[in-house]
């Protein structure tokens, strides 16, 4: 038999506190386990003497200790609610630093920040200049037979 299974479901069958199911589960197997039944036994003998026990007395001095520590608390001042915990400070900066680094992350290659072209007109945008610095483009006579661009809506 596996008496372990059943060993945290006892004191809840005992207190009263176990489902339906749950008890007559445990009844059966205290059927069929002499061990699990002389322990159900020794609890409720454990349990019929400590309701028997007397509580332990409370000392007559303790009202008026408690009262005195909690008199002698210091009173939190009304700035103090405005400084945070130091969790919540923490967890504060390290989303900060957090948000920092990723903002600090190179973007996608071929894609500018902020550029609503595409990857490739951004790439070629982004070479002309580095080619205009290496003076292979000088004459620009070339680009005047293009077609006009087309201007694209703006995504609002």
């Amino acid at each position: 038999m596996n008496c372990e299974r059943y060993e945290g479901l006892m004191v809840s069958y005992m207190d009263g506190r176990a489902a339906e199911a749950e008890r007559r589960e445990v009844e059966l197997h205290l059927v069929a386990c002499a061990g699990c039944r002389a322990r159900v036994e020794e609890y409720r003998r454990l349990w019929v003497e400590l309701e028997q026990a007397p509580a332990p007395a409370v000392s007559p001095s303790f009202d008026a200790r408690l009262r005195a520590r909690i008199a002698a608390a210091p009173e939190r001042r009304w700035f103090e609610l405005l400084v945070p915990s130091p969790r919540l400070a923490f967890a504060t900066a390290s989303l900060l630093a957090l948000f920092i680094w990723i903002g600090s992350l190179p973007t996608a290659p071929g894609n500018i920040a902020g550029d609503p072209r595409s990857g490739e007109e951004a790439r070629a945008v982004k070479d002309l200049q580095s080619l205009e610095d290496l003076d292979v483009l000088t004459d620009f006579e070339a680009l005047v037979d293009l077609p006009p661009a087309t201007e694209r809506p703006s995504k609002i």
